[in-house]
């Protein structure tokens, strides 16, 4: 694995403004990537490739993740910098909407990350509960919305966004087949232990 073109993927990501997962939050999900070293990893959300080679880098060279891209154009270049970082065997890129990719995919996954469309987590998060098993990992990302979510925020422009955040944080929560906790790391982490 080629760390320096890793930091390079960062690097580029950061300077032309293309949404990463931050050092904090990643800090994170690294504590519990070390107790469970997942072997079968989702991501929705691929952006670039530098999460989903971070998850592999963590987890240990036997991990496989499968991360869903709805960008054409990005999920192209992630494919190059996961080839460039030399992990090209550890995952696999699928283009397309999440939403019509997911009830193709079985599972069971040992760790799902969603970072994707904010109006859609509430539908992430059943399919991921589908393809999880006891002990499974969900990971939530950009939760709290700058701060919107927890707030009285009501203004037109992420309205929808923040209402559906707000219904997969309440899901989450309330859920008796998880044991959720909200981390204010980052722009919000939900972090979600199957329990059923």
């Amino acid at each position: 694995m080629n760390l320096e073109v890793l930091e390079k993927v960062k690097k580029d990501a950061l300077e032309n403004h293309v949404p990463i997962i931050m050092d904090e939050t990643l800090d994170v999900i690294k504590e519990y990537l070390d107790e469970l070293k997942p072997k079968k990893i989702l991501e929705i959300g691929t952006a670039v490739g530098y999460s989903a080679s971070q998850f592999v880098r963590l987890s240990g060279e036997k991990a496989q993740v499968d991360t869903i891209e709805l960008d054409e154009e990005r999920a192209k270049l992630a494919i190059e910098n996961i080839k460039n970082i030399g992990l090209e065997n550890n995952i696999n890129v699928m283009i397309g909407n999440a939403v019509e990719i997911l009830p193709t995919l079985a599972g069971p996954y040992d760790m799902i990350f969603i970072d994707a469309n904010k109006g859609k987590y509430p539908v992430f998060l059943n399919e991921a509960l589908r393809m999880s098993r006891e002990g499974t990992i969900i990971f939530a990302d950009n939760v709290l919305y700058k701060g919107y979510v927890l707030s009285d925020y009501n203004k037109h422009k992420q309205r929808t966004a923040v209402r559906h955040l707000r219904e997969y944080l309440a899901e989450a929560i309330s859920n008796e087949n998880l044991d959720t906790q909200v981390s204010t790391v980052g722009d919000g982490l939900a972090i979600s232990i199957v329990k059923k």
